[in-house]
């Protein structure tokens, strides 16, 4: 061998040129100046052809420039008005067209009969060109063949003071005129390519030094030879043969060696620690380089003779060989020890794995990934769609949903999760529904029954390479919930008997998480159905506020934040929110009972602390009455409760236990106002009182629960200005961008707690639907009112209600200086009813009732009843305000004011009734 290695020394000359011309290095030698030359080539064509579009559009550049500048030259138009305009113009546009150096100006009147030319015999001769444009007041570029050749030309109108086109301009050059950039970049490109070929040429000569230095001058064909020798011995041998360097990385590997430690492709090269699958006993005894012989290791399921030796040749690089062997006869003995422990180990997985959350879909898909791949390639749960609801199953395998797959690879045949299935009954679903017991095919290639439900995608599993299916049914409490198929392809054995009793166990252990949580989802429905029903269901229709409004429930369920718009006597609108600790069942029905009460309360038209008073006593009641086995009482329940009158743009708010409200005032600023803080709910004990805020129209009211601006993670006050900060600067935006652009400021994610908010921008009603005025205390004054209120009527196009409204209001009137004091004061309202108000300084309830046929009075409220939509009384802290409203058709509710009308006197109307 050494005589063979030293032989292509005493090569003659002959056939070491024919060597180098078949060797690689020639090869790439011949290659790299093809491809120099090509490149050299195509870079001087480019050259070439960039050269001429350069210069074809630098001589319609400069003609363009220098005909308008020769245009709009002072001195121009003058010399036009000349009797010769030749004598002025020659000599100037020579001396431009040298300066500006291009071929020829041509001025021409606007027949195109030239003044100027360079060759002085084609003056007041026909212009060669197009003036159409030029006439038109454009500027028109064109290439034609004139009197000095080929030659692009610009022509340019020449305009007087009234934009009228008097004459034209035309220069131009010959494009072969221009300037190229050709001879001077074509030496650079002629120097780069020899010098590329150059160095090309002594690498090549570099890299065929170091090839024949490391293949020691051996030929193709000696290589070849070695080659084919090497690659017998290695790989045909039933021995695993590694090659490990002295650093600890795997520098050759053949085919049994990767089958009996299942090496990734990418093996070889990669430091032994690093190789994954490798049993760590392994692993140590291949990066120490120590001396093994026969020593059992264990790789997967099999168990390996190993010996290791160390390789020193000739000063070569150190490492170690290793040859493993298959101990067949050992794996036979503890094969089924290790499958029982796979096993185990399968089971307890699956009980830490199976039944993490309380959703079905999540719960099905962690049955579905725990057995991939150590018991089978793919896992499908199909469960009965009423399972998904939270309801009980039916009794057949029909309308079953894909709840989960999930496989080794994705691209398999399996039908996609979320189809719905009706099995027919020879299939092993149905069978197994039905009858409650597991279904084993070890051959699906050779059954038919489950073929019936899908031909076409029975034969498409069958080709993808599975050939082997457990069915076995997820039952909890006796009922069969659904099914888990169990899919076995080429990277397993078929399904058996053991294995039937594996999969029922790991099934039974999902089937339990599984119904636990179709149960919570039916409470949690439940739950989420009661709180949705307690909540509005939309905003009442009313003029006094643009309202948006968001409700988020907690990533625990339902909770007890709640709001509510309630629209009041006189347009004005009542906005509460409020919060009860908690979450669940008992949250929300406390809730609703609340929000209920608030709506009973507003009924009467409470002021606000008076009404939190009430709510307050209404919880102390619910604590007293409802016992520890019961409920758990009313704790930390909060409520903030205002009300807006458009007319006065009056907001008198009070709060029991709630955060303030914010401000987004016209200007953008957001302010937060200063409301007394009243105790929570169910305290007692502590009066609550209000605020009265005058807040300009555009105002947004922004009304939000505790869950919006509290988190763990930051204190109140940072929430106050991130919330501020989110709603500073954007005065008109409308609240139900408001509303959103809050949210993503301020809970990026779903919230903890569940949050209520609620914004309203202020509107006020315009002054020409408002109408008042103060009426003496003498009856008398009745028939004075009774005109006025008819011509306001009429004005607002409302005179078919001029009847019922004046007998109102005369009822209203005369019960007033009858019955009550003064000073007394009448308003009328045109919103979407009109209201009429009578005020006077006494606090004497009236109550309807129903006169005998013999008395004289009693009738006036009765009356009142009949005539308006609705009728009631508030108070006041001077005293009290009867009111009725009559209702208005639908295009009258939206008709707005004659502007003329904004001009009548509304108040002082009563001075002389």
């Amino acid at each position: 061998m050494a005589n063979r290695f030293a032989r292509p020394r005493h090569l003659s000359v002959k056939r070491a040129i024919s060597k180098t011309t078949r060797s690689v290095a020639g090869q790439v030698l011949i290659f790299q100046v093809a491809l120099v030359v090509l490149l050299v080539a195509c870079g001087v064509f480019a050259l070439i052809m960039q050269s001429e579009r350069d210069s074809a559009a630098e001589a319609r550049r400069r003609s363009t420039a220098v005909a308008q500048t020769f245009a709009h030259s002072p001195g121009v138009l003058a010399a036009l008005r000349t009797p010769d305009p030749s004598k002025i113009l020659q000599p100037l546009t020579e001396e431009a067209r040298r300066a500006a150096g291009v071929d020829f100006i041509v001025v021409m009147d606007t027949n195109g009969i030239r003044y100027t030319h360079p060759l002085p015999d084609r003056i007041g001769k026909q212009f060669v060109g197009e003036i159409g444009p030029s006439l038109a007041g454009k500027v028109f570029v064109e290439s034609v063949d004139g009197p000095l050749g080929r030659e692009v030309q610009s022509t340019v109108p020449i305009e007087n003071a009234r934009d009228e086109v008097v004459a034209l301009v035309s220069a131009g050059m010959k494009v072969k005129n221009v300037e190229s950039q050709l001879n001077r970049q074509l030496p650079i490109i002629l120097g780069a390519g020899a010098g590329a070929l150059a160095l090309s040429t002594g690498v090549t000569a570099l890299v065929g030094r170091r090839l024949r230095r490391q293949t020691h001058s051996l030929a193709p064909d000696e290589m070849t030879l070695m080659y084919e020798h090497h690659d017998t011995v290695l790989h045909s041998v039933r021995e695993g043969v590694l090659i490990v360097s002295a650093d600890g990385r795997l520098m050759l590997a053949n085919d049994e060696a990767r089958r009996l430690l299942e090496l990734p492709p990418d093996a070889e090269g990669r430091l032994v620690s690093e190789l994954p699958g490798l049993d760590p006993d392994t692993r140590a005894l291949l990066a120490s380089g120590r001396e093994a012989t026969d020593e059992v290791h264990l790789a997967g399921e099999r168990l390996l003779a190993v010996n290791q030796r160390p390789t020193e040749h000739r000063g070569g690089p150190t490492g170690t060989v290793v040859t493993l062997r298959d101990s067949t006869e050992l794996q036979a003995v503890t094969g089924r020890a290790e499958v029982a422990r796979e096993r185990l180990r399968l089971l307890y997985d699956a009980g830490l794995h199976i039944g993490t959350t309380l959703d079905v879909l999540r719960t099905a898909a962690e049955l579905a990934r725990v057995p991939i791949p150590r018991f089978a390639d793919f896992v499908t749960v199909d469960l009965a769609d009423t399972v998904l609801h939270g309801d009980e199953p039916a009794p057949t395998a029909t309308d079953m949903r894909r709840a989960a797959v999930c496989g080794i690879r994705e691209d398999h045949p399996l039908s996609a999760q979320g189809r719905l299935f009706d099995y027919v009954p020879s299939t092993p679903q149905a069978r197994g529904y039905g009858s409650g017991h597991s279904q084993l095919v070890t051959d699906l290639a050779t059954a038919t029954g489950w073929r019936l439900q899908d031909p076409e995608r029975a034969q498409a599993i069958i080709d993808y390479g599975i050939h082997s299916l457990i069915t076995a049914p997820i039952q909890a409490r006796g009922v069969v919930l659904g099914m888990a198929s169990f899919w076995r392809g080429r990277q397993h054995e078929p399904f058996n008997e053991e294995d039937l009793s594996v999969a029922e166990e790991l099934v039974a252990r999902a089937a339990i998480s599984i119904d636990n949580a179709r149960r919570y989802t039916r409470e949690h429905a439940l739950a989420v159905t009661l709180q949705q029903s307690l909540l509005p269901q939309a905003v009442p229709e009313q003029n006094a506020l643009d309202i948006a409004y968001r409700y988020l429930p907690a990533q625990a369920g339902v909770g007890g934040d709640w709001f509510d718009v309630i629209p009041m006597p006189g347009s004005r609108v009542a906005l509460a929110v409020g919060d009860v600790v908690g979450h669940g069942l008992h949250a929300a029905a406390t809730m609703g009972r609340l929000r209920t009460a608030v709506h009973n309360f507003s009924a009467l038209d409470l002021p606000p602390d008076e009404l939190l008073s009430h709510l307050d006593d209404l919880v102390g009641k619910i604590d007293q009455n409802e016992t520890a086995e019961t409920a758990a009482g009313v704790v930390g329940a909060t409520c903030l409760y205002g009300i807006y009158d458009p007319v006065t743009r009056r907001y008198v708010v009070a709060r029991a236990g709630h955060l303030v409200p914010a401000l987004v005032h016209p200007d953008g600023s957001v302010t937060f106002p200063d409301v007394p803080a009243g105790p929570p709910l169910g305290l007692g004990g502590m009066p609550f009182q209000t605020a009265e805020l005058c807040l300009a129209e555009g105002t947004q009211l922004v009304l939000y629960t505790d869950g919006l601006i509290e988190d763990r993670r930051r204190d109140l006050d940072v929430g106050m200005e991130l919330l501020r900060d989110a709603l500073t600067g954007h005065p008109g935006r409308p609240p139900e961008e408001t509303c959103q652009d809050v949210l993503d400021h301020l809970l990026p994610g779903r919230p903890k707690d569940d949050v209520a908010l609620l914004v309203a921008r202020t509107r006020q009603l315009p002054r020409d639907r408002v109408a008042d005025w103060d009426v003496p205390p003498d009856p008398a004054a009745v028939s004075g009112m009774r005109e006025a209120v008819s011509q306001r009527l009429e004005a607002w196009g409302l005179s078919e209600f001029g009847f019922a409204m004046e007998l109102i209001l005369s009822e209203l009137i005369t019960n007033a200086i009858r019955y009550g004091a003064g000073p007394i004061h009448v308003r009328l309202i045109r919103d979407r009813t009109l209201i009429c108000e009578v005020a006077d300084g006494s606090s004497t309830s009236p109550h309807l009732r129903y006169a005998a046929t013999t008395d004289e009075g009693g009738r006036g409220l009765f009356l009142v009843s009949q005539m308006a939509e609705r009728w009631g009384t508030r108070y006041t802290p001077q005293g009290k305000v009867i009111w009725a409203e009559q209702a208005l058709p639908e295009p009258m509710q939206q008709t707005t004011p004659n502007p003329a009308d904004a001009d009548t006197p509304l108040e002082g109307d009563a001075a002389d009734p």
